[in-house]
């Protein structure tokens, strides 16, 4: 083993940075990164953060209620309050450290409305909030000298041990292999396994897949978000999302024939919940022969537009859509996920030692759906939990000494078969999109059931290409074997 720590954290979003930035300097913690550390989801972030911070016009009850009625009541309404009531104070330290949220004359932090919110109260930095959130975190973690930095570090194994976790990584090739009494995973999500998706390159379900082999319990993968308003435009696979926020601030969602019709499926019209717009719009799709949809926000000032959405003003003009002008086309794509390592209100696992925050997991926040811009303070709180909770054990429990290190696995092997991924991506894209199609659950299932076999039995040749091959194999599995069993969603 190279090196033993204290803790060590999967991932290098907003969860893994805001936990490690949550440890005292006396406790050692290594931070692995798959890629660089500016790419994550939540760079990607766009809307910004809820959170009841003007009392006057807002409540918890409020934020609590919307958040229940987004998730179809299927939320843990134990993790729902927790993350209401302490989400404010976790913002606002965002902001001391170095976050500038947008903000307004008075100098109070400026709040929009999103989808399925009652009141004003999503903090934002203009139209990249993640980003901002995410560059000021990496300038704070980098001055704690307590925390490692490792960049372009794949975990391709964790083991348990006796006093805690052998973890094996990948990094140019070579391998390492390093200890920890504690392991935070915070991977995020599994676009990768749809053909068009929101999500980052890295997104590939490597962290849910590991705590899955290493006998983590799993729940409601299936809870996948399709967001409505993804540009459509875009031949990539990753299509850059045009936020909520643009609706909040007025947009309409127009058919094939320039017509407004959400309101044809939803009293709520373009500001119901994403999974309620993204079903409108693929019922719209069937009716009309159409997938040809845009959002209009032209009857908006030009100048407003262009100050409040920066980046996706630019990127659309990068396609050649000028949004002041010119309606925007949009389609809904697999954007987000609801379930994953099941985590209690501490961020533990099932497993002893082992937690997880962020979109990787589920705390039972979101319930059914998730409510526009509870992600970014879901991964905030339960990260901050779960670096307390951890550093509350290594207090009172001491380092234990680790035994029984297991020998890492030889990069050597078979080449990985060409086109596994894309198979993937269309079994879920075919027959788990919006509007799913439970005929095609069964031989869906057991098609991806025959290479998650292959891939953990196969001896293949330890690459990248492989370790996320088998990571989407495997949530893919999960998920519809979820389906086939029909399991609530």
């Amino acid at each position: 083993m190279d090196k033993k720590y204290d803790v060590v954290i999967i991932g290098a979003g907003v969860a893994g940075l805001y936990a490690a930035l949550n440890f005292d300097e006396d406790i050692s913690v290594l931070m692995l990164s798959k890629r660089e550390l500016t790419l994550s989801n939540s760079s990607l972030a766009q809307g910004g953060v809820a959170a009841v911070l003007d009392k006057n016009n807002d409540n918890y009850k409020l934020h609590i209620a919307d958040t229940l009625i987004a998730g179809k009541f299927k939320n843990n309404l134990s993790a729902v309050e927790k993350l209401v009531t302490e989400g404010p104070s976790d913002v606002l330290r965002l902001s001391r450290i170095g976050v500038e949220f947008d903000t307004e004359s008075t100098g109070e932090l400026s709040k929009t409305l999103e989808a399925g919110h009652s009141r004003h109260r999503i903090v934002h930095h203009k139209d990249s909030t993640g980003k901002a959130i995410v560059d000021t975190l990496i300038g704070a973690v980098s001055r704690k000298p307590n925390v490692t930095v490792a960049e372009n570090s794949l975990v391709y194994e964790i083991d348990k041990v006796e006093g805690g976790f052998c973890l094996d990584i990948l990094r140019d090739g070579e391998i390492s292999q390093v200890g920890a009494c504690y392991v935070l995973i915070a991977t995020g999500g599994i676009g990768r396994i749809y053909k068009y998706t929101t999500n980052s390159a890295i997104s590939t379900g490597d962290g849910i897949a590991l705590a899955h082999l290493l006998g983590a319990k799993i729940s409601h993968l299936s809870r996948i978000q399709f967001h409505p308003t993804a540009f459509a435009a875009a031949k990539d696979r990753e299509r850059f999302l045009i936020s909520e926020a643009v609706r909040g601030e007025g947009a309409v969602y127009l058919n094939c024939r320039g017509e407004r019709f959400a309101f044809d499926y939803d009293p709520r019209g373009e500001l119901a919940p994403r999974d309620v717009v993204s079903d409108a719009v693929i019922r719209e799709s069937i009716k009309t022969g159409s997938e040809d949809f845009y959002l209009d926000i032209t009857s908006k000032d030009a100048d407003f537009i262009k100050n409040r959405f920066p980046m996706i003003y630019a990127r659309c003009l990068e396609e050649g859509v000028d949004m002041t002008k010119d309606k925007i086309p949009v389609f809904p794509c697999q954007h987000y996920l609801m379930g994953g390592i099941s985590v209690g209100l501490n961020a533990q696992t099932t497993v002893e030692g082992l937690y997880a925050a962020g979109e990787c997991t589920h705390t039972g926040v979101h319930g059914a759906n998730r409510l526009a811009s509870n992600s970014l303070l879901e991964a905030l709180v339960y990260s901050r939990t779960a670096a307390e909770n951890m550093t509350e054990k290594i207090r009172k429990f001491g380092r234990p000494e680790l035994k029984n290190i297991p020998e890492p696995r030889t990069t050597e092997g078979k080449p990985l078969p060409v086109g596994i991924r894309t198979e993937i991506r269309e079994i879920m894209q075919d027959a788990y999109f919006v509007l799913p199609k439970p005929e095609k659950y069964q031989t869906s299932f057991e098609r991806v059931d025959e290479i998650v076999n292959d891939l953990v039995t196969g001896s293949y040749e330890l690459t990248p290409d492989y370790v996320e091959a088998r990571s989407a194999a495997i949530c893919a599995g999960i998920i519809l074997d979820e389906l086939r069993e029909g399991i609530n969603l």
